[in-house]
């Protein structure tokens, strides 16, 4: 429980060996284009006669004594003209273009008494490669830049391919010893990795192994680890690709990609095909508001058909992990695709345990670390939780410059992940700090009153996260069923501190209002889920509605009477007033003790359960079971 503060205002990259190279060759193809063009429509060059201006021409045709040395005129199609003249008593031959159609130019060498002839030439070989040749090289120079695509880290232009990566075994191999608990789990997939190194041992007696298995678990509990501990003990190719890696822009992107994975798996057998986060390619297909997505269901149905087309003997295993298996389309779940659904649980606490001792391996700790303390202090966490609050122990005791990892790191690490940075900078008048104090006061002294409620394991008036102060036990074992008993203890504890401030001051404030949510969400789930109400009987009331597109319960739908949704209300409200009453009763009669408390809250800020119970003159806590 908590008080509720309600006041709600990669660096540059190398460049990698030979690009020096390319560069040259570029620069060299663009240099050797340009020569080319240049030389392609500049006929001087290859032409040896000498050019003339048009205008010139027709000036010597007309003058009496220019028109004599003019031996020969050629015109070439219609576009050129050739003038042979005798100069020296040689041979000279002049070219000039004409400029526009001149119809005239035949009549004024008639006129002239002019010889001249005419003709239709075509390119020369020369000229023919010179015109064919810059569009040869422009073909190479792009044919060139596509490879160079293609074979860079781009991919630019591989939309196609599967982008799944290959398992190499690095400095650090991951193996089942590497993973707490999850014995069940480890159990199947052993099961996998035994047939992958020996097949021959199942085949003798006529068995098959499952072409398809399926992780399910919550996030954070470590399916994905246990793919890598899965690659690390099989000596057989493993290919990983996340399920987002198949669906792009482009049509038809998926599918292929689909193909060129378990191509890539036929040519690798016996190997393993690793999808992680399978639901974002195997949703249920046509789920969702205005039909489905066509590119995804595409790229499922090529799932599907090669999950289901490939030989069995060729010892390829789909390995696939998702935290949302109420969503997979039943395709996928039947019978010669997924055949086995190994589920991923939380930890309990011995394998919580376990999984701190593996991420404290590494650490240089105190001994005072009492790691079944630490496991039965974080029920409900996963794995990856319990490895941040290791991690951050660890950065604790560093920036303290301590030589090892204390039990004190561990307890600020745990607060941290669990409720929030702790606020100590943060100022708080000394009222309000006072009425945090009776508050977080109330809800622990109900827990020695109580006889099915959860020992107390500290309580604190420094903020964390948005609460102003908490106080939170610590249960002897996990609980995976909530007695009635329990309950009615815990909406108790929750009305502790409402009424404590009601007791104190003869009013209440808004810091109450996460206990009050969290009660009647109890008591609501008490009547119309649990069949905990003497009134109403065991029956459910409300059924959720989820849609599958969202995932997410948003809505209960109303299947009941307005009758009967006034006897809900009256039986909620009724369970809440019975716990408010108690709590009152109880703190009331412990007034003293309640003032004592929240004074020395005040000044200690945070106290644990033995302090508490020396400062209150209880008797210690007799160790339980998991303390010996």
């Amino acid at each position: 429980m908590n008080r509720q503060n309600n006041n709600d205002n990669q660096g540059p990259q190398l460049p990698r060996t030979g690009s020096g190279s390319r560069l040259t060759i570029f620069i060299v193809l663009g240099v050797a284009l340009f020569l080319l063009m240049f030389l392609m429509f500049n006929d001087n060059i290859w032409n040896p006669s000498t050019s003339l201006d048009y205008s010139l021409f027709k000036q010597q045709v007309q003058d009496p004594e220019l028109r004599k040395t003019i031996k020969r005129v050629e015109i070439e199609n219609d576009r050129y003209v050739t003038i042979t003249k005798v100069e020296g008593g040689k041979d000279v031959a002049y070219k000039t273009e004409i400029p526009m159609d001149d119809k005239d130019l035949i009549p004024l060498l008639d006129q002239n008494k002019i010889d001249y002839t005419g003709k239709t030439s075509s390119p020369s070989f020369i000229q023919t490669i010179l015109q064919i040749l810059p569009w040869a090289i422009m073909i190479f120079f792009l044919w060139f830049m596509f490879r160079q695509l293609q074979g860079t880290g781009n991919k630019a232009l591989s939309f196609g391919k599967s982008r799944a990566k290959r398992y190499f075994e690095g400095s650090e191999r991951i193996t089942f010893e590497d993973v707490a608990g999850q014995l069940e789990a480890k159990y199947e997939l052993e099961e996998v990795v035994e047939f992958l190194k020996s097949p021959q041992k199942f085949s003798k007696i006529g068995a098959k192994i499952p072409k398809g298995v399926l992780l399910v678990g919550m996030p954070g509990t470590g399916k994905t680890l246990l793919a890598k501990a899965i690659a690390g003990e099989a000596n057989v190719p493993f290919f990983h690709m996340s399920g987002s890696d198949f669906v792009e822009m482009f049509v038809g992107v998926g599918a292929s990609r689909v193909r060129d994975l378990f191509e890539q798996g036929r040519k690798s057998a016996p190997c393993i095909l690793f999808i992680d986060e399978l639901d974002a390619v195997g949703r249920t297909r046509g789920a969702g508001y205005g039909g489905g997505h066509d590119e995804r269901e595409q790229t499922l149905n090529q799932l599907l058909v090669e999950m289901d087309g490939f030989d069995t003997k060729a010892g390829l295993i789909i390995l696939a992990a998702t935290n949302r298996p109420d969503v997979l389309d039943p395709a996928l779940l039947r019978p010669g695709r997924f055949d086995r659904q190994v589920v991923v649980d939380m930890p309990d606490i011995k394998e919580r345990e376990a999984i701190l001792k593996i991420h404290c391996r590494k650490l240089t700790l105190s001994a005072d670390i009492d790691f079944n303390r630490i496991a039965r202090a974080t029920p409900g966490t996963s794995g990856a939780d319990l490895a941040n609050l290791v991690n951050e122990a660890a950065l604790f005791a560093a920036r303290k410059n301590k030589q090892k990892v204390e039990k004190a790191d561990f307890e600020e690490a745990r607060d941290k992940v669990l409720m929030g940075v702790a606020r100590k900078s943060k100022v708080i008048p000394p009222k309000e700090k006072e009425m945090t104090a009776y508050h977080e006061a109330g809800h622990a002294l109900l827990h020695y009153y109580l006889k099915n409620a959860d020992p107390l394991h500290k309580v604190t008036v420094i903020p964390h996260g948005r609460a102003l102060g908490v106080s939170f036990s610590l249960p002897e074992n996990d609980t995976y069923s909530m007695s009635k008993g329990w309950l009615s203890d815990r909406l108790v504890i929750l009305m502790g501190g409402y009424s404590a401030e009601k007791i104190t001051y003869g009013e209440t404030t808004s810091g109450s209002q996460q206990d009050i949510e969290q009660a009647t969400q109890f008591a609501r789930r008490m009547v119309c889920e649990w069949g905990m109400s003497d009134v109403l009987g065991p029956i459910a009331l409300g059924q959720k509605e989820e849609p599958i597109f969202i995932g997410k319960e948003i809505a209960r739908h109303k299947d009941y009477s307005e009758e009967t949704a006034k006897k809900i209300d009256k039986e909620i409200k009724a369970i809440l007033e019975n716990s408010l009453a108690q709590a009152i009763d109880l703190l009331t009669k412990n007034k003293p003790k309640l003032k004592t408390l929240a004074e020395a809250l005040v000044q200690r800020e945070t106290m644990d359960d033995d302090e508490i119970r020396e400062l209150l003159n209880f008797p210690k806590r007799e160790p339980s079971d998991e303390d010996k």
